[in-house]
């Protein structure tokens, strides 16, 4: 008979107590919008996965400054040419009688 105590299984590591402001993916889908700048902010979204949720804000108010200013790009654009006048027979006047 072997008087030898057998050797206790390995502690199994214990589990993290959960904790709700602990960093957890939301995977979320962000599906490419076609616009290089939207994309780049909307990617920047997936930054507060791995944050506590006391750093969102930083990150979300990031993202909406970089929409911001794609939106505001889109108002700097140039428009389509102003269409030249037609030539006329008769001089333009202003209201005032000058040529114009």
């Amino acid at each position: 008979m072997d008087d030898a105590v057998p050797e206790a299984p390995p502690a199994a590591e214990e589990e993290p107590a959960y904790d709700p402001a602990a960093p957890a993916p939301l995977n979320v889908p962000r599906t490419p919008t076609g616009d290089a700048d939207v994309d780049a902010a909307l990617g920047r979204l997936g930054d507060a996965d791995h944050l506590a949720t006391d750093g969102h804000v930083e990150v979300y108010e990031d993202v909406h400054r970089g929409l911001r200013d794609a939106l505001t790009a889109l108002d700097a654009r140039p428009g389509p040419p102003v269409p030249a006048r037609h030539p006329t027979p008769t001089p333009q006047r202003d209201p005032s009688g000058r040529p114009l």
